[in-house]
């Protein structure tokens, strides 16, 4: 196994192949190395780009290897503090990057979903403008080379009020998720404008819950629209069966957590 640093992004993304993995703060990627991963060379960079925080008027620009513990630390990221912490515990968070969560499969990739579910668009390295973190997830590993995240801009909700994220899990405070959701529900004249919902363990990837977004979407939140949105959250999704759930019992209960979730943005 070869470590090959480059100072840019740039030559980062030039030195990538299919023999090669990007690595940021290594909580997977190691993992997979330890077992003997396919990858005979291991690219990083010291870009400062990728640790940059920055605001952007309406949202936030986040360098991909930004750590969960840094998002944390930030005041712009507030609204995002809850997801973060919810990674692992104080030595993943000190390590695990944002970037690199979005291509973390389940168990993991929580902070993918809450970005998901905010609508956020990735810039990669090399490449123009940012596109939406969906076509990214829905690329992932369709690929023999994966690409080198440089940024992530995350909308930042107008109402705080308006976002909430949870993360379902067998074991308090550091266990893996079974699933997690995250909903953005901005508010116009006490109607939903933009319903987001985004599952995590509810599909190969991350993935919107459509047709409770199409239920909530132009609605007040009230309790008989959150149960017609509940009975919907499955449609649409296919869920893994693996060895922490089965696929029915993830069926079962995500109706059940999302109607939790969305009685709790109702209470404001």
């Amino acid at each position: 196994m070869r470590v090959e640093s480059y100072a840019t992004l740039a030559e980062a993304a030039r030195a990538m192949g299919p023999d090669a993995v990007f690595m940021a703060g290594g909580t997977l990627v190691m993992r997979d190395v330890n077992a003997g991963t396919s990858a005979s060379r291991i690219v990083r960079s010291a870009d400062p780009v990728l640790t940059e925080i920055r605001s952007t008027g309406d949202g936030v620009s986040i360098g991909a290897g930004v750590t969960m513990a840094q998002a944390l630390a930030n005041r712009d990221l507030a609204f995002l503090s809850s997801v973060a912490r919810s990674v692992g515990g104080p030595q993943v968070r000190n390590m695990a990057t944002i970037g690199g969560n979005i291509f973390a499969h389940h168990p993991y990739g929580d902070f993918a979903v809450a970005l998901l579910a905010l609508g956020a668009r990735v810039v990669l390295a090399g490449q123009g403008a940012a596109k939406p973190l969906e076509d990214v997830l829905r690329e992932r590993g369709r690929s023999s080379t994966s690409p080198i995240i440089a940024a992530i801009e995350v909308p930042r909700p107008r109402d705080p009020r308006a976002f909430a994220f949870a993360k379902i899990s067998r074991i308090k405070p550091k266990g893996v998720s079974v699933m997690s959701i995250a909903a953005h529900l901005p508010r116009e004249g006490g109607r939903i404008r933009g319903a987001r919902i985004a599952f995590g363990a509810m599909g190969p990837t991350p993935l919107r819950a459509t047709a409770a977004e199409r239920v909530l979407e132009g609605q007040s939140l009230d309790a008989a629209t959150i149960a017609r949105a509940a009975q919907l959250a499955c449609d649409g999704l296919d869920p893994p069966t693996d060895a922490l759930a089965s696929a029915w019992y993830r069926r079962e209960v995500a109706g059940t957590h999302l109607k939790r979730l969305l009685e709790k943005m109702e209470r404001g």
